[in-house]
């Protein structure tokens, strides 16, 4: 991956040199870039009736999604968050209500318990180190979300959402085949809809 503000590094030091920009805006930008996210995703992002939305809950500085998220069910779409079902494998999702019990999964991220009900979501809102203005998304290494995608897209047509803070939005991240497109990113300050 290259022309990114981290010319030059390997696939790992890039992971390591964009999380540190992501902590740093975390921490600078605080709760209000959520509050802000939840703006962009509710007033600007192109929603249909009645979606099943999966977020996720944030870990590790990942950008907050839980206020569009809160938002987005008032507004009576349904919510799901994802479920790690093992190694090599896609992510499954759980319905979720805010306020329903969580219980520790995998990587030790909250999840809905086993008697929460499966569904397919047709809005992804998708976590990352870093996003290109092309859709392009560096994640952790594990491929969750490409599996998850790839699977998906097979005989559906789900949006992918990259939810980023500005300061991990930029330069050009290389794409290998597997790697899934977002179709849009939505920043503290934009949504950005992917070429």
């Amino acid at each position: 991956m290259t022309s990114t503000p981290f010319d030059g590094l390997s696939k790992p030091q890039l992971r390591e040199a964009a999380g540190l920009v992501r902590h740093a805006a975390a921490r600078r930008l605080g709760h209000d870039a959520g509050h802000d996210l939840a703006r962009r995703v509710v007033g600007e992002l192109p929603l249909r009736p009645q979606e099943t939305i999966a977020g996720y809950w944030p870990v590790r500085g990942e950008a907050d999604p839980l206020p569009a998220m809160l938002a987005l069910a008032a507004q009576g779409h349904r919510l799901a968050l994802p479920v790690v079902e093992g190694a090599e494998q896609p992510l499954s999702f759980r319905m979720w209500i805010p306020g329903d019990p969580l219980v520790e999964g995998a990587y030790g991220i909250p999840t809905p318990g086993l008697s929460a009900a499966c569904v397919t979501p047709t809005l992804l809102l998708v976590p990352g180190l870093w996003f290109d203005r092309s859709g392009a998304r560096l994640g952790y290494g594990g491929g969750f979300y490409d599996r998850t995608l790839a699977d998906l897209r097979r005989g559906w047509q789900p949006r992918a959402v990259g939810v980023s803070y500005e300061a991990t939005l930029g330069g050009h991240l290389d794409r290998e085949p597997h790697d899934a497109v977002m179709d849009f990113i939505v920043t503290e300050r934009r949504v950005l809809r992917a070429p």
